[in-house]
């Protein structure tokens, strides 16, 4: 099982992590910090590209728009990879920048959401009498 991996690495890193804090390193921590998570991300990208072939073949199967599913997964890639980003920041004691990348997200994904409730709008316009 795979999280049995990813759990392993994290707790390894998370102790060599303290003991070369307590080492007065703390770049060296940053750095092993943000190698863990970049590695725990490489191995979910598979599985991230699996997904997005499950979610295809089901908006193909319901006659989905493309437009619509393509839009959803950058919301949904923006928010993860937001979300990736503000944590390292956080990590590494940066909280106003982690702050940053979450407003910045949401407005991105605010952006992108336009169209997608222009549609619903145009729809229950069209609905009324």
């Amino acid at each position: 099982m795979e999280i049995l991996q990813i759990v392993g690495l994290s707790i390894l890193a998370a102790v060599i992590i303290v003991l070369v804090k307590q080492a007065n390193l703390p770049t060296v921590a940053i750095t092993l910090s943000v190698l863990v998570g970049a590695t725990i991300f490489l191995m979910m990208l598979t599985k991230i590209g699996a997904i997005i072939d499950i979610l295809q073949q089901l908006a193909d199967r319901a006659n989905v728009n493309q437009f619509y599913l393509a839009t959803i997964l950058k919301i949904i890639g923006i928010a993860y990879i937001a979300e990736f980003g503000s944590q390292m920041c956080r990590d590494s004691g940066e909280t106003a920048i982690a702050s940053k990348i979450e407003f910045a997200a949401k407005i991105l994904i605010m952006i992108l959401a336009i169209p997608i409730f222009a549609a619903i709008l145009e729809s229950i316009i069209r609905l009324l009498p």
